[in-house]
């Protein structure tokens, strides 16, 4: 894989498109093989061998392009690359992956691969991979990726939820403390309630960070 890695991000999935497209391309480079050594040893024409080369050449082209198409499932995101001598990458970050599916034809289930979709956020909308290989297992590695990172950032915002809180206690509050001002446990219950909300859709993040902001300004 060419795409660098983030800070803290991990491969957890790399897979490749279908080896079943590498058939066509390795029968015509064993036919343009064995016609160079035909040649050579039927018609006794040396340039023949340069046939059989340029047959194992075509081949190794083909093989390495397969190769560097790949798809790549991290903790953050998803990458899609491809491109032997030039390099195409486009990624899909797990927070703005809303659905995905899969579906294989006769041949695909026969062979184990498939189409895999993915719907985003983006205005661009669905992200298609074809002939992907083992796409079931594609789909449920991304699905699985993406409760992890909720509960990636479920921590990460609880704590610099703590944080605040913590600084806000910590503040000088004048000659009096605030005795009816709730406690700083208090306040992360009801931060916690607050997220728990925000993911199940019940808050939009508007709604979210105005509540917060009035619990941590109390």
């Amino acid at each position: 894989m060419r795409t660098p890695l983030q800070k803290g991000e991990k491969i957890l999935l790399l897979t490749y498109s279908s080896w079943t497209s590498l058939i066509i391309p390795a029968f015509f480079a064993l036919v343009i093989l064995f016609a160079g050594i035909f040649i050579v040893y039927h018609f006794q024409w040396v340039w023949g061998w340069l046939i059989s080369l340029l047959g194992i050449a075509w081949w190794l082209l083909k093989y390495y392009t397969w190769r560097v198409n790949i798809w790549v499932v991290t903790n953050f995101r998803v990458i899609d690359e491809a491109g032997l001598l030039n390099h195409y990458a486009k990624e899909s970050p797990l927070d703005k992956i809303n659905n995905v599916s899969y579906d294989q034809t006769v041949a695909g289930r026969l062979f184990n691969f498939g189409h895999v979709e993915i719907q985003t956020a983006a205005e661009a909308g669905a992200t298609d991979y074809y002939n992907v290989n083992h796409p079931r297992r594609l789909k449920d590695t991304i699905t699985a990726a993406q409760a992890e990172y909720k509960n990636w950032q479920f921590g990460y915002q609880a704590a610099q939820m703590a944080a605040a809180i913590n600084q806000h206690s910590d503040a000088p509050t004048g000659n009096r403390a605030r005795t009816d001002a709730p406690t700083a446990p208090a306040v992360a219950a009801e931060l916690e309630k607050l997220f728990e909300l925000k993911m199940k859709g019940a808050l939009s993040e508007e709604e979210y960070n105005r509540a917060k902001a009035r619990l941590l300004n109390h």
